[in-house]
């Protein structure tokens, strides 16, 4: 069975399974099997489809367009290990059963994309892109990296936890994306048997942390209320998840 592991920054977010004779899509808009909220990513980005003996990544004529190997597709058949660009994310694409006897596909030429909606997508330099997916490439050839700079006057965000099982009883909010689960790659990790690999994500956008739940059946409580999207934190805020109650606010 293929699989798919959306990634930001090298952190996994979400596993998706991928059985034959199936299809999957890939945007922006709730609609999709594979959302990523990000405004570089079209509302319906891309999309994989089953074609007799294997699965076909189509672009769907993005703004920003879609990447594979460091080369922009329009539509291109799936190997094993391939590395997706959709906007500032990456999706790598794993199929052990056809891993053995693949051949280079031929890319075909990419579309040319439509001119944007009013509140359309944020247009990405293409040689940002090729620099990301590059990056990518490149992942885990060494351990100890140099950690970015945090501009002086910016605020940095911290979660105390107040209940509940995780590795440590404070967080720093440093980058850009924080995953909180089970998951080996989250960022805030929970401890539990019952405990979600993947249960919420926290996002850094223009100085505020923004907080959405990773599935539709996890509840994601803040100040007592249960959020159903996307919601930003502020100072002094109470995040209830998976049997867990995290204080957020903002450090010196």
């Amino acid at each position: 069975m293929a699989k798919l592991y959306l990634k930001f920054e090298q952190s996994v977010i979400k596993e998706y399974e991928l059985k034959d004779g199936s299809s999957l899509t890939i945007g922006r808009l709730p609609d999709n099997n594979v959302q990523i909220d990000n405004l570089a990513v079209s509302g319906h980005h891309a999309r994989i489809v089953w074609e007799t003996d294997r699965f076909v990544l189509e672009d769907e004529n993005s703004l920003n367009g879609t990447f594979v190997n460091n080369r922009r597709v329009s539509r291109v058949p799936l190997k094993h290990g391939d590395i997706i660009l959709i906007g500032k994310h990456t999706v790598s694409y794993q199929d052990e059963d056809r891993r053995s006897g693949e051949t280079q596909a031929e890319v075909a030429p990419p579309a040319t994309p439509p001119l944007p909606a009013m509140d359309a997508t944020v247009v990405l330099d293409t040689r940002k892109a090729k620099e990301m997916i590059a990056q990518q490439a490149h992942a885990g050839a060494g351990a100890g990296g140099a950690v970015a700079a945090v501009p002086a006057k910016e605020r940095i965000g911290i979660l105390q936890v107040m209940d509940g099982k995780t590795d440590q009883n404070q967080y720093v909010l440093s980058g850009k994306m924080m995953v909180i689960g089970k998951s080996g790659m989250a960022s805030i990790k929970l401890k539990g048997w019952f405990a979600p690999k993947v249960a919420a994500v926290i996002n850094k956008r223009d100085g505020k942390y923004v907080i959405a739940a990773s599935e539709k059946d996890v509840k994601v409580k803040v100040d007592g209320q249960e959020i159903a999207g996307p919601k930003e934190l502020n100072e002094g805020d109470l995040i209830e998840i998976a049997g867990v109650k995290l204080a957020f606010s903002y450090g010196e």
